[in-house]
């Protein structure tokens, strides 16, 4: 069988402005279950050879200096697919835990995790919570899996914290900013992404970080998430580097 995707060494890696890399890419990572089935091999094979790409993209954002690499790992609405690929999912999370963590301590690698943390299954819960309090002193790049995500629900959570305090008198109305809420969010403490990244061909944004891409620039690909490599990678930090951002200010003249 061809491959239907084309070979990731037909993308050739530009030159970059290394004085103007993403601070931090965020990333759909999308097409797992196509390359799979492209192949005869059930979804979970993807998703698992989706991994590679992982690695790959963490290595190359640490050799550009990228500092945070947010990556859309299983969305709210991922519930409803078949429970064989649901339970794989969340096996895969904890087996990456162990497998990755001597890497990421190597690395300099600092993992977080957004999104509803307490609706996971106990004992995997206690994993991500461990790496996180592991690896939290590590400065080289932050890894932040949104996992159990949605960008509606992120917001609504935080309006809810946030007016938990302003019913106790810990927040006043005045006090109630941009910044404000954003400290109620998942990604407190996180610069708002540069640059957002979707691979496997699609042009949505599927409630990812939808408070926090307002000024984002977008790139969209068409190879499979498993596919993804360094090349593609730069590929769009330099179509990155070609956009003028304004955040709704007027053109240069």
């Amino acid at each position: 069988m061809s491959d239907p995707q084309p070979s990731p060494r037909s993308v050739i890696a530009p030159a970059l402005d290394l004085a103007r890399i993403p601070s931090h890419i965020a990333i759909i990572m999308d097409g797992n279950g196509r390359w799979a089935a492209a192949r005869g091999l059930p979804r979970a094979a993807g998703h698992r050879t989706g991994l590679d790409a992982v690695r790959r993209t963490i290595e190359g954002c640490r050799e550009y200096g990228v500092r945070v690499l947010t990556l859309y790992a299983f969305s709210t609405e991922n519930w409803r697919r078949p429970a064989g690929e649901v339970e794989a999912l969340m096996r895969l999370l904890g087996e990456a835990l162990i497998d990755e963590f001597d890497d990421l301590m190597e690395a300099g690698v600092q993992f977080r995790m957004s999104g509803e943390l307490h609706s996971l299954e106990p004992a995997l819960r206690e994993q991500v919570e461990q790496v996180i309090a592991l690896t939290r002193d590590n400065k080289t790049l932050v890894l932040n899996v949104a996992y159990n995500y949605g960008g509606r629900a992120e917001i609504i959570d935080a309006v809810r914290r946030l007016g938990r305090d302003l019913a106790s008198g810990r927040l006043t109305p005045q006090t109630i900013d941009e910044a404000a809420l954003g400290r109620y969010l998942y990604t407190a403490g996180l610069p708002d992404p540069d640059l957002l990244i979707r691979t496997g061909g699609e042009q949505r944004i599927s409630n990812f970080l939808l408070w926090q891409i307002a000024y984002t620039e977008l790139y969209f690909c068409d190879v499979y998430w498993p596919d993804f490599d360094r090349s593609h990678l730069l590929a769009a930090i330099a179509d990155y580097q070609q956009r003028r951002r304004r955040f709704g200010g007027v053109e240069d003249a």
